[in-house]
């Protein structure tokens, strides 16, 4: 690889403030915030508003939609059209 070119690739800790989770893994996204992470090092971090850990899709905790109300209006608004 030519030297110069490439952005600088370090590690970076992740953290979902909602969901009190954080991860570390290398990025190139950059902080003047640094948090000490679990290794005793000092990494910078990133805050993040969503991830997997407060995702619904991938926690479960879906919101439950009135979808019997917006079925009706469609058979209302296409029933006109119904043959």
């Amino acid at each position: 690889m030519k030297s110069g070119i490439h952005p600088d690739y370090h590690r970076v800790v992740y953290r979902d403030r909602n969901a009190d989770y954080a991860f570390l893994t290398r990025s190139t996204e950059a902080s003047t915030r640094t948090i000490e992470w679990a290794d005793g090092n000092t990494y910078p971090v990133i805050d993040v508003q969503i991830s997997a850990a407060s995702h619904p899709f991938w926690t479960g905790r879906s919101r439950v939609l009135d979808t019997a109300g917006r079925i009706e209006k469609f058979k209302a608004k296409y029933a006109k059209y119904a043959r």
